[in-house]
């Protein structure tokens, strides 16, 4: 019988002792003691189902044993003090991977906690497909399903920062066991290690990972150079070990005579980051500093700069060799006093001096300072803002793997832009960029969707269609009522900006009565063509433009959702643009100039040579409103509406000079009209106006306003340019949602 590895405890057969490991897992990582059963439980699940797949009975001597990668990977994860739930994850991880577990199972025996947690390790597979060097590069071959497979893993380990800790455990694991495996696999676990995972480890600042990760990687993607540092530091190992010891022993008296308590120790600079060195500043290995190097550990930030004073003062600093990061810490949180000295015998020392809870977070990263309990129920404010900085850490690090990069090679109707946003319990929702409150409200539950009455982001109230952003903590405050508004499905109104929903709203609403879809529809429309001043319209033809039986039918449809307000207004528009009455032997189409001509230009009318021709400022037509033409005395013909009260006068006082006209057949780029505002008076009302007035990109060529202080009421009167029915519409429809507004319409 083979012996088991000398680092795990035994029984009296040779066979590793689960309770023993277990209790070194508890005294390891702190966690509660009774987790010790639990652990025990997790050991033994893994190895029965090991051997029942395998039919052996003794797996110690395989390295490749998943239940003893388990155990391996819990031991590292205990040294990151992580909790009973994260170790559980780890000493089963494998045993799911590789099929001999089925992850319900997991969930029945040991929680949905650790089942999540398992699943989301292995949903990180996606990010072995990320590669920065082009030889290895395959994320474009499947490009939907891998982007689908990052956004899924990307969203786990926002949610859970143990994923990420479980997957780099289980990476530094493989890299540990290919020491016996073929070069060409070697390369390839190393490969992933050094680009993806040696990466994901500094961008959390966990320290003794990062550079156990660098070193192995390199020692087999660079065997040559690794062999040759490592042999240099073997050479001089003996002689730098006696020189740090007296350097170590002569630092301790000075600081202690300065009353601070520390701890002195040396430390060799690992072989990647020497060859790093080398290369990037072209040096020679004689001319790395930091090769002999101090860590200095004290009690307080204080201290920290008192022992600089002390260490420039026995030796003499090297310019421009000092780093003070813990006034401006690294994007990773790293916090320490770097400096480089001339020390005894003219030899270069590198000095690192911090205090203890700066080293804790530079060994052991966001794990420092996140600590689970188990449960969302524990979650603070502070939770959330450490989550909404670990983050902006997997952002980063997920943007250093050139995911960016790789965005052409995409398909276009890939969905890429994604915000991802926290519930008040601390949980991750990713929703397409540009998605709003209502939006995150469908996401959640479709009832939520419907009963949502109003949003907080960070902690403010925001209206249904403010646009999310990346880090943002949603609240959604629910009515009793689950009615959704068929305003959300207006588009111009920007309520709803995913497909899933939309189709959800429309779907309740196609749910509801006919009859009462009929109601809705009809006052949907009849409230939007009195808005727009549309008194007469042939129904037949908008039917047969739509393509509708009955005007029920239409009604039910746009009730329902089925057809939008859009649609409806963009056949109103081409129906009355095109409707140009057969008994009239005249045409006008109004021009930039206002000009006529008798043939190929803009205004046409019979048995008359060249006119001007004018827009009535009284009334101010669109192209589809019926029009009559006014001969006017040396200002040629104005042009007016039929229902216009000037021009019913004056077919009563002069109706020789009222003539029959129409709209020619190409409509003019843009049209004056009149929009009445009836607000109650604010501070910032005006401001609000013109703003969405100017988000439309037309011009305004007047604004009237009058207020009245008696009843705090303010009336305005604004002509601007618009191109069609649709945009006024969508104008109409943004002044009406601005507060304080109770009318805005075209003038009749």
């Amino acid at each position: 019988m083979v012996k088991v590895r000398e680092d795990y405890p035994v029984t009296s057969n040779g066979e590793l002792d689960f309770n023993q490991w277990a209790q070194r897992m508890v005294d390891t990582s702190g966690i509660d003691p009774s987790a010790q059963t639990c652990l025990v439980s997790a050991a033994t699940v893994a190895q029965l189902a090991e051997e029942e797949t395998s039919n052996a009975k003794n797996l110690w001597s395989d390295r490749s044993s998943s239940t003893l990668t388990g155990l391996e990977m819990a031991d590292i994860l205990a040294e990151l003090q992580l909790d009973q739930d994260a170790l559980v994850a780890a000493v089963v991880y494998r045993s799911v991977r590789e099929d001999k577990i089925s992850l319900r199972d997991i969930g029945e025996q040991f929680g949905q906690v650790v089942a999540g947690l398992v699943e989301g390790v292995l949903g990180m597979a996606a990010i072995s497909h990320l590669r920065n060097d082009s030889e290895e590069r395959v994320f474009g071959k499947q490009s939907a399903e891998q982007i689908e497979n990052v956004r899924r893993m990307l969203v786990s380990m926002v949610d859970d920062v143990r994923v990420a800790l479980i997957k780099l455990a289980e990476r530094t694991c493989a890299i540990r066991a290919v020491k016996e495996e073929s070069e060409a696999r070697k390369r390839k676990v190393a490969r992933e290690v050094f680009d993806i995972y040696a990466p994901l480890a500094h961008r959390l600042g966990i320290g003794h990972i990062k550079w156990e990760l660098e070193d192995l990687g390199f020692r087999y993607l660079k065997p040559d150079e690794y062999k040759s540092i490592a042999k240099l530091l073997d050479e001089k190992r003996l002689d730098r070990q006696d020189y740090i010891d007296n350097v170590v022993s002569n630092l301790n008296t000075q600081i202690r005579k300065s009353g601070i308590d520390a701890e002195v120790h040396g430390r060799a600079k690992h072989i990647y980051s020497i060859w790093r060195k080398m290369q990037r500043k072209r040096i020679g290995f004689s001319e790395v500093y930091d090769i002999r190097a101090l860590r200095i550990l004290v009690p307080n930030t204080k201290d920290c700069y008192e022992v600089l004073g002390i260490v420039h003062t026995l030796w003499r600093n090297i310019p421009h060799e000092f780093d003070d990061y813990v006034a401006a810490p690294k994007e990773n949180g790293y916090r320490s006093l770097h400096t480089a000295v001339t020390g005894p015998g003219g030899k270069v020392i590198e000095v690192q001096i911090r205090s203890h809870s700066m080293h804790e977070e530079a060994e052991y990263g966001v794990c420092s300072h996140w600590r689970y309990k188990g449960t969302d129920a524990d979650s603070s404010e502070n939770s959330y803002e450490q989550k909404i900085e670990w983050l902006r850490q997997v952002l980063d690090w997920h943007e250093e793997l050139g995911v960016d990069s790789l965005r052409d090679d995409l398909g276009s109707g890939i969905e890429q832009d994604r915000v991802y946003l926290f519930t008040p319990g601390g949980h991750v929702v990713d929703l397409p960029a540009r998605s709003t409150p209502l939006d995150f409200a469908y996401r959640i539950h479709t009832e939520i969707g419907h009963c949502c009455r109003g949003a907080k982001v960070n902690g403010s109230i925001v209206p249904l269609n403010h646009q999310l952003s990346t880090g943002d903590q949603v609240e959604i405050l629910t009515g009793k009522q689950t009615v959704p508004s068929r305003d959300w499905l207006t588009e111009s109104l920007g309520y709803l900006n995913t497909t899933r929903a939309r189709a959800k709203v429309r779907h309740w609403f196609g749910e509801q009565a006919r009859e009462q879809n009929i109601a809705d529809g009809r006052a949907l429309l009849d409230n939007e063509l009195k808005r727009l001043a549309i008194r007469e319209l042939n129904f037949e033809q908008l039917l047969t433009s739509l393509k509708e039986k009955t005007l029920d039918d239409l009604y039910a449809h746009l009730g329902s959702g089925d057809v939008s307000l859009t649609q409806v207004l963009k056949a109103v528009q081409q129906l009355v643009a095109s409707n140009i009455e057969e008994e009239s032997q005249v045409q006008l189409y109004v021009s930039d100039t206002h000009t006529s001509s008798s043939a190929g230009n803009d205004v046409y009318i019979e048995g008359v040579g060249n006119l001007l021709t004018n827009i009535a400022r009284c009334c101010h037509p669109l192209p589809g409103d019926e029009i009559n033409g006014y001969i006017t005395l040396g200002k040629g013909v104005s042009i007016h509406r039929k229902d216009c009260r000037n021009v019913l006068q004056l077919a009563t006082d002069e109706p020789e000079r009222i003539i029959q006209v129409s709209w020619g057949e190409v409509p003019r780029q843009t049209y004056t009209v009149d929009i009445n505002i009836e607000a109650y008076d604010r501070i910032g009302l005006l401001r609000d106006v013109i703003s969405v007035l100017d988000s439309a990109h037309n011009n305004i060529t007047s604004m009237q306003t009058s207020s009245n202080k008696g009843d705090n009421t303010v009336y305005m009167m604004i002509t601007m340019d618009i191109r069609d029915f649709a945009q006024l519409s969508q104008i109409l429809a943004r002044l009406n949602q601005l507060p304080n507004v109770a009318s805005a319409r075209r003038k009749h």
